[in-house]
């Protein structure tokens, strides 16, 4: 979890491939209304989140119905999506990739420039704005962006493999 650019799709798969765990983009899982207005630049609110978190909530559970444990990228700013989405099964936990406004700028700035990507870097402060910081929960591991992809998924692999048995994680 994190704001745009915080490198959330880029850690999460390097750790789905060293897990062998299926990789999930949640900005996949959003419609094609929401993504129309994120490409205006617009800001989605609490009501156009909705329906995207029933999707992610539908994926957590019916991959953990296969006794499979997906590993998603998603923005879920708020505390309020987060609960949400432990809703849907009793293993969810968070890893918060933060970072400082101006790395994280940078990263959209690149983004943009080599990619269509719908996020637009003028709505960082808006993500900000709405971010509910984690630290205090429960279950929520919090990374500091600058450190490499590649470190990042190295310590949550440690972090999956310390909360989570082998045999739950297929």
């Amino acid at each position: 979890m994190g704001v745009s650019g915080s490198g959330k799709s880029t850690v999460g798969k390097l750790v789905g491939g060293k897990m062998n765990l299926p990789f999930y983009d949640g900005d996949d899982f959003h419609s094609t209304e929401n993504v129309a207005k994120m490409a205006a630049g617009i800001p989605l609110d609490d009501e156009d989140r909705a329906g995207w978190l029933v999707s992610l909530c539908d994926l957590i559970r019916e991959k953990n119905a296969r006794g499979i444990t997906p590993i998603i990228a998603c923005s879920a700013l708020k505390a309020s999506y987060r609960d949400k989405l432990r809703g849907a099964a009793s293993d969810v936990f968070f890893v918060h990739l933060t970072g400082n406004r101006e790395l994280i700028a940078q990263r959209i700035e690149q983004r943009s420039a080599n990619t269509k990507h719908f996020m637009k870097g003028t709505m960082l402060d808006s993500q900000l704005a709405a971010l509910d910081d984690p630290f205090s929960e429960a279950g929520t591991l919090a990374l500091d962006i600058t450190q490499s992809a590649e470190a990042l998924s190295e310590i949550i692999c440690q972090f999956i493999t310390h909360i989570q048995p082998s045999e739950h994680r297929r």
